[in-house]
């Protein structure tokens, strides 16, 4: 039997394991590690793993979505009337939260570079070119992306949305 040890066990000279890698440790162990191995959301842009400048995490990004959007309603409740038991009150109610939503996130990012959410948080919208400002276009289709909702759940390894990266466009931290 080839392979066959002096006590009659099979062994497979050569390691076949060596590039299948042990069931256990998964897929990724056929492939082995290299240098440009990415261990944080933005190292391979040279970006730090933590703190100021770094990428922001989906996580807290939502968070900023959220206070937003509270805004919005909040806004939007001044000159538009509630009535939860009305459907279509309400329907005209969210649709004019969105549109307020809409203007308070455009213009931030296109002119600061924030939106109250993003800078209670901590975070700034950034051109990757450097450029100081994203500017009115980036920011009116990088906000109309936003809210189609799936480019921006869609991240890649460094922590961009899909949006970010049709625009050039990245979120860091600021503290």
């Amino acid at each position: 039997m080839p392979g066959a040890g002096t006590d009659g066990t099979s062994s497979y000279a050569g390691g076949v394991s060596r590039w299948t890698g042990s069931w256990l440790s998964g897929p990724s162990a056929a492939i082995a590690p290299t240098d440009g191995e990415i261990r944080w959301r933005g190292d391979r842009l040279g970006l730090p793993e933590r703190g100021s400048g770094s990428v922001a995490s989906p996580a807290i990004r939502l968070g900023a979505l959220m206070i937003d959007l509270v805004l919005a309603s909040l806004v939007t409740s001044l000159f538009v009337r509630r009535d939860f038991d009305d459907p279509a009150t309400m329907w005209t109610f969210n649709l004019w939260a969105m549109g307020v939503w809409f203007v308070i996130s455009a213009v931030g990012v296109s002119l600061a570079g924030f939106t109250p959410g993003k800078a209670i948080l901590g975070m700034r919208v950034v051109r990757m070119d450097g450029t100081a400002l994203v500017g009115p276009l980036r920011g009116i289709a990088r906000t109309a992306l936003v809210g189609v909702i799936l480019p921006a759940a869609i991240n890649d390894k460094d922590g961009r949305g899909l949006h970010d990266r049709l625009l050039g466009t990245l979120v860091l931290r600021t503290r």
